[in-house]
């Protein structure tokens, strides 16, 4: 029961509610993230770590940037997420969020440049 109670903690902030969001569609690194949502990296970070914690995401290392992807094991959570992809029309922020992350690259490059 604490899973489930867990999660729908999770759930119920609006920042990592879009993380999972833009990370079911793809994975991510922080600076996207950050660019998409329009949100500071410590903020995204430590939602990122709430949402490691209790295993709804992993993290890969590419190069110098980690980048963040769903690994939802629980079919019951899964069912919860895909329900919400399908009837995302109406969220228009959601929606939002996704078209702006059809050009996440960007943001990474912007690091790179910035780290030279």
């Amino acid at each position: 029961m604490k899973a489930l109670t867990d999660f729908f903690k999770i759930l119920s902030d609006e920042t990592r509610l879009r993380i999972i969001v833009l990370l079911f569609h793809q994975k991510l690194c922080v600076c996207e993230l950050c660019g998409i949502m329009d949100e500071p990296q410590p903020k995204i970070s430590k939602h990122l770590a709430k949402l490691r914690d209790i295993g709804l995401i992993e993290a890969e290392r590419e190069e110098q940037f980690m980048f963040y992807y769903l690994t939802i094991k629980d079919n019951l959570f899964k069912s919860i997420i895909e329900d919400l992809i399908n009837n995302i029309e109406d969220y228009p922020e959601l929606i939002k969020d996704i078209e702006q992350s059809k050009d996440a690259l960007k943001y990474v490059e912007m690091k790179k440049k910035s780290m030279e």
